[in-house]
């Protein structure tokens, strides 16, 4: 049974309180009553959450934390006290520690904060923490180029936006190439551009060349299609304009609207776009 993380259980057996999970090997962990659902029985197998109580116990919930031992997330303090800050983690039952010791800078309650989800193995409770580079760029990143990842979006700086990839790395995400809204605490596909000599990753948040230009070329259509059949954009509209209404660069909306006019789907009229005559 894995502490900090989802675990599909059995149900063993039905007490007042509640219903006893069990593992292959098994341990036992309590499901609340107040999880329980009509429709589970006893022998059924379910999914579940499982972290310490107050008092170090296991126990399990239906409920779905904002992140789980190893991932990072963004989250909201609830309250400081002696101990530390404690975080929204996204459990009724339940706040997320990050002791003193685990903050860059001290927490205050209301303000909201990407950290860490660990397992503090000489306790054996979870935890969380602001120090974020010691969870990071351990092993040299070893990614293909176009690799589609996982990325969280951590900072915005002057070049673009720091993130996380797939909870393993840094890299950037670089202002020129966003082209729709991205906030702190967001998580996003993206797609490796390279991986320079130092480890560094650079990402971009646009689809690869093709699938985007193709997805891109659809939009335009419909865009014409709701606007009869002409298109108030072209090649000499301000790459602004352009990317206020597709998000896509000015290099990209050329190369979609050339796909179109050698496909025969839309034709030039004077510095018009207009729908080819089926």
């Amino acid at each position: 049974m894995n502490i900090g993380e989802y675990n599909s259980l059995r149900i063993n057996r039905s007490v007042d309180f509640g219903f006893y999970l069990i593992d292959d090997q098994g341990n036992e962990v309590l499901l609340p009553k107040r999880y329980i659902s009509p429709g589970m029985h006893i022998g059924d197998t379910i999914d579940v959450f499982v972290y310490n109580d107050s008092e170090n116990r296991p126990v399990a919930t239906t409920e779905q934390p904002k992140a789980v031992v190893g991932d990072f997330a963004i989250m909201k303090v609830k309250a400081v006290n002696a101990v530390g800050a404690f975080l929204d983690w996204g459990l009724a039952a339940k706040d997320l520690l990050v002791p003193f010791r685990e903050q860059r800078v001290r927490m205050q309650a209301g303000r909201s904060y990407i950290v860490h989800v660990y397992l503090d193995h000489e306790s054996g409770r979870i935890a969380a923490s602001a120090k974020l580079d010691k969870f990071l760029d351990n092993k040299m990143p070893d990614y293909y180029h176009r690799q589609m990842v996982d990325v969280l979006i951590v900072q915005r700086t002057e070049l673009g936006y720091k993130v996380i990839v797939n909870n393993l790395h840094w890299g950037m995400v670089y202002q020129n190439e966003t082209y729709s809204s991205v906030n702190v605490g967001e998580r996003h596909k993206a797609f490796v551009k390279q991986v320079r000599e130092d480890g560094k990753i650079d990402l971009t948040l646009n689809k690869i060349e093709k699938i985007r230009v193709d997805d891109l070329s659809q939009a335009i259509l419909s865009r014409m299609k709701e606007n009869n059949g002409t298109l108030d954009l072209n090649d000499k509209s301000s790459p602004e304009d352009i990317a206020k209404v597709f998000n896509c660069s000015k290099k990209d909306f050329k190369k979609a609207t050339g796909q179109l006019y050698k496909l025969k789907l839309i034709t030039l009229d004077g510095l018009m776009w207009t729908l080819a005559e089926e």
